[in-house]
């Protein structure tokens, strides 16, 4: 009997079971994994990545799996241990969260973007880029009360950065500056992005009158070909050249795109938009998802970063809107504010949210397309922003 009782206590004692019981806090992260798994699956806040995301969370706070190893990314910080480290000691997801660190996944998430995206309405009317450049402004703003709620420059960049409305660029800044706030992070700019339809209304309705958001806006020009080709790789050009940090991820936009436009890469552009897409949407998802252990995510950090998320989400709103009001009034009523909200880079949801806010103040109103282009000029502005807080904090 006494040989059982041991086997038995041994199972027990190396088992994940008992883990939860010595660290209860793995426990909440469980239940918060599940959670998130309800608001992608269910509700389908941001699915393609919420899912992935939540389910790293489960793996990595699952005691005894020892698929993530958060010491050994510490080691890789404080030059004393390599990749190859990584790859003779980690676990699955430390070797998949490899192409996090190295910006290889939110690179090439970002050609897939690229290759989905029509610039035209961009192109069609340039002044939509300043209001692109406006609604930046929450980046600035959670960067400014970050710091002083005793965050770093580096963590304050990152937490900033979710104000950009832009995933994949908020991940690439956090796992070069902040990659011990990686997981909130990447929580926080997903869910903000999925709650876009509730968190924008309000404040465009606080902006803007009835008159303002009635206003009908001219037709767009038909934008050529050859403008469609050129165009990404003069903004390559331009950008990679003001701030060398941006070329990952404005050089694999603009690549992505110039397959889609230039007509004779259709294949590369098929699997940028599908295949390449979707494979690296579950590494990211699920390597972001293993940064969030327990006793690394539930402190004040996160719940701090979870407010000033939704300040910048609003701040950042709000600077494409009172631009947006700027341009009304010089244009003699031509520009609707409402495409200003746009600017924030959550393609295309921002833009259809200003399309529908149009049309119940004036059923007639079509601001789709002109929406567009603010939103589209926000993901090359959320890049740009990156790049230069990397430039400065990097």
């Amino acid at each position: 009997m006494s040989v059982i009782a041991e086997t038995m206590s041994s199972i027990w004692a190396n088992s994940g079971f008992s883990g939860l019981i010595a660290d209860p806090r793995q426990l909440i992260m469980i239940i918060a994994a599940c959670a998130l798994l309800y608001l992608g699956i269910v509700k389908k806040y941001e699915p393609l990545l919420m899912v992935g995301i939540a389910f790293g969370m489960l793996l990595t706070n699952l005691p005894g799996g020892n698929m993530y190893h958060p010491e050994l990314w510490d080691g890789i910080m404080n030059h004393t241990k390599s990749y190859g480290d990584v790859l003779m000691e980690g676990g699955l997801l430390d070797i998949l969260y490899i192409g996090v660190k190295a910006g290889i996944y939110p690179s090439l998430i970002f050609m897939g973007v690229g290759a989905m995206t029509d610039f035209g309405p961009l192109i069609a009317n340039p002044k939509s880029l300043l209001l692109g450049a406006a609604a930046q402004l929450g980046i600035y703003c959670a960067f400014i009360l970050a710091i002083l709620l005793g965050f770093t420059g580096p963590q304050a960049a990152s937490i900033g950065i979710i104000g950009g409305a832009d995933g994949p660029t908020a991940i690439l800044l956090t796992s070069k500056l902040a990659p011990e706030l990686l997981g909130a992070i990447a929580i926080a700019a997903y869910s903000y992005m999925a709650l876009i339809p509730m968190i924008q209304p309000p404040l465009m309705r606080l902006v803007t009158t009835q008159k303002e958001r009635e206003t009908k806006m001219d037709q767009l020009r038909t934008v050529s070909k050859t403008e469609r080709i050129v165009f990404p790789i003069i903004v390559a050009i331009f950008v990679i050249l003001l701030l060398p940090d941006t070329a990952p991820l404005i050089g694999c936009l603009m690549l992505g795109n110039l397959f889609k436009e230039c007509g004779v890469t259709e294949r590369l552009s098929d699997t940028a938009q599908n295949a390449l897409m979707n494979i690296v949407t579950i590494f990211l998802g699920v390597s972001v998802g293993a940064t969030t252990v327990a006793e690394r995510f539930l402190t004040w950090s996160t719940i701090k970063i979870v407010v000033l998320g939704l300040i910048a989400f609003s701040f950042s709103t709000l600077g494409g809107l009172l631009l947006g009001k700027l341009m009304y009034k010089l244009t003699g009523g031509k520009v609707n504010p409402l495409i200003g909200s746009a600017g924030v880079s959550a393609v295309p949801m921002a833009a259809r949210v200003s399309q529908m806010e149009g049309q119940k103040a004036n059923p007639s109103n079509f601001l789709l397309m002109h929406a567009m282009g603010p939103n589209v000029a926000g993901v090359i502005g959320s890049a740009v922003a990156a790049g230069f807080l990397l430039t400065i904090f990097g």
